[in-house]
């Protein structure tokens, strides 16, 4: 399997957030410790050559793994059309927190994806709802994220066509934050933990998911179930 990490790497770049190395890195790192040597796992980054996602890498992509947030809009139309070719030809696709909002994923969910609310600084406990999924093997309800940025429905997102987790806030709040989509011939799975701030990422439930997700979407024969 081949796997492709791509992040804007902005704020790492200017020293902000918790992620030194980048979020990429941390997110990588998660994905090969769960899919072990068989994996072939990649980073890239917005500032690199045709914004790290040129013809060639994209095509020879199995799964991309998406962190975006403040440059969502820097992604010119080349990239966003020739990653979302890839996608509905049966390239896998797993959007992380922000990236919800990239012109990738509101291009092929369709909708603003617009959030009631959003709150720093939150616990979050993300709770199992389709127990038996693939992206939930393995992996305790719920699973405690100390602090994160709180999303709270109602949200503009499609129906998925599987809910696979839900979180609860201490602010109150609930979201859908792990949701399953297909578009065309590929897999889209969100997940919503994942805030700069906050060090979501080295958690070994939250990697778990990841590396989960990525297994999920990545391309099968149509006899494949799950």
């Amino acid at each position: 399997m081949r796997v492709l990490v791509w992040n804007e790497n902005v704020h790492e770049s200017k020293g902000e957030g918790v992620y030194p190395e980048g979020i990429h890195e941390v997110v990588a790192d998660g994905i090969r410790t769960g899919l072990g040597p068989d994996a072939v796992v990649r980073t890239a980054t917005l500032d690199q050559p045709e914004q790290g996602l040129p013809a060639e890498l994209v095509r020879q992509t199995d799964v991309l793994v998406w962190w975006s947030h403040i440059a969502n809009d820097q992604v010119c139309d080349e990239v966003v059309d020739r990653v979302i070719a890839r996608v509905e030809a049966g390239m896998g696709l797993v959007l992380l927190h922000s990236g919800l909002y990239s012109r990738v994923s509101l291009e092929l969910l369709g909708t603003s994806c617009a959030l009631d609310h959003w709150e720093p600084n939150n616990e979050q406990r993300v709770y199992t709802v389709k127990a038996g999924h693939p992206i939930a093997a393995g992996v305790p309800s719920p699973i405690v994220v100390p602090a994160d940025e709180l999303y709270a429905e109602p949200c503009d997102l499609p129906e998925p066509d599987e809910l696979v987790f839900i979180s609860s806030y201490s602010g109150g709040a609930v979201f859908r934050s792990g949701c399953c989509f297909r578009r065309g011939n590929g897999r889209i799975f969100y997940f919503s933990p994942g805030d700069q701030q906050y060090p979501v990422y080295r958690q070994p439930e939250v990697r778990k998911v990841i590396a989960n997700a990525v297994g999920w979407a990545a391309p099968r024969n149509d006899a494949e179930d799950g």
